[in-house]
């Protein structure tokens, strides 16, 4: 798969004013989460569109206490870029809140319960949306009692990992037991839910506002759209149009945005969906500060509205000068 950003218009320039009104801009990258790889490839490709639009941005890679990045700062707002646990669990979201610095992206609590896979699923049950049937699991001897009460294949997951780490997919007790093994040593919460077969879709949200709906599918080596497959492949394909009627796809919209309200998110993320051999669409979960490398998706769906990268994100930091302001 070519880069995406090198065919994007290369002529976008920020209005001077709203570059003046935005001030100097921190890009938040890196951090020290499992995925720091793909938050540092986020960051850079961030800062280098923020830059090229003619906004005063530049990085800093985020490591160790968090709470520096606040002391006596250079700057007069942040782009968050970091993914996983720190920059995406709610806590560098409350550290900026405290200090009266404007951010990009969700809230302390929105952030913080869409990183927690199970408790997001808890609030899309609680609303009525639908979620695959679920448990948690905190033992090994649970093995034989959620195969009973739910239907294998089962997907076994960390709760707090966000790109797809420690997924697997487990079709007996003993699979399972090992998938609750690799998963606990990453996370004391592990979720196991029921493996919905068919197409798996996601959804960019962008101001309360859908963008086209993107059909992933990897190739016959990863089992699903997993970690290689989502950022070191280059044989995974990535469906827009998404293949579905426009009836379909309108539907699948509606259900995205509906998760990212109920969640309680702002400005901007993605919603992934899976879609079951009936038809009947299907929440898996919400991530609050979606990838911004080559491989990513917000990037490939606002580009398919007409949104090339360099305003995609100009307009997530436009959103910032209304809490400035509020």
């Amino acid at each position: 798969m070519t880069d995406m950003h090198h065919n994007e218009v290369q002529d976008y320039r920020a209005d001077p004013a709203l570059v003046k009104a935005l001030g100097r801009v921190a890009v938040f990258m890196g951090g020290d989460s499992a995925e720091r790889d793909v938050s540092l490839k986020s960051g850079k490709a961030v800062l280098a569109a923020l830059q090229s639009a003619g906004v005063d941005a530049f990085g800093v890679d985020v490591r160790g206490c968090l709470l520096k990045t606040v002391e006596n700062p250079d700057f007069d707002r942040v782009f968050i870029a970091l993914h996983g646990r720190g920059g995406e669990d709610g806590t560098i979201q409350a550290i900026l809140s405290q200090a009266g610095i404007p951010y990009t992206g969700s809230e302390m609590l929105a952030s913080a319960l869409a990183m927690d896979k199970l408790r997001t699923k808890y609030v899309f049950e609680g609303c009525g949306l639908p979620t695959p049937r679920f448990r948690a699991m905190i033992s090994e001897s649970e093995a034989a009692g959620i195969l009973s009460e739910l239907r294998a294949p089962l997907s076994v997951k960390p709760a707090h990992e966000g790109s797809s780490i420690g997924i697997r997919k487990v079709n007996s007790e003993s699979e399972l037991v090992e998938a609750y093994r690799a998963a606990a040593a990453m996370d004391d919460l592990v979720l196991v839910e029921e493996w919905i077969e068919g197409p798996e879709f996601t959804v960019s949200l962008l101001q309360d506002r859908a963008l086209p709906a993107i059909g992933l599918s990897a190739s016959t080596e990863h089992a699903f759209y997993d970690y290689e497959a989502k950022y070191l492949a280059d044989d995974t394909h990535y469906r827009i149009p998404c293949g579905l009627a426009p009836e379909d796809e309108l539907r699948l919209q509606h259900l995205a945005l509906d998760a990212f309200r109920v969640v309680g998110c702002r400005t901007w993320g993605r919603v992934d969906v899976m879609q079951d051999a009936d038809g009947q669409f299907w929440l898996l979960e919400v991530n609050t500060v979606p990838g911004m490398t080559d491989h990513s998706l917000v990037p490939m769906a606002a580009r398919a509205a007409g949104i090339g990268f360099e305003e995609l994100v100009v307009r997530i930091l436009r959103d910032t000068l209304e809490d400035a302001n509020a």
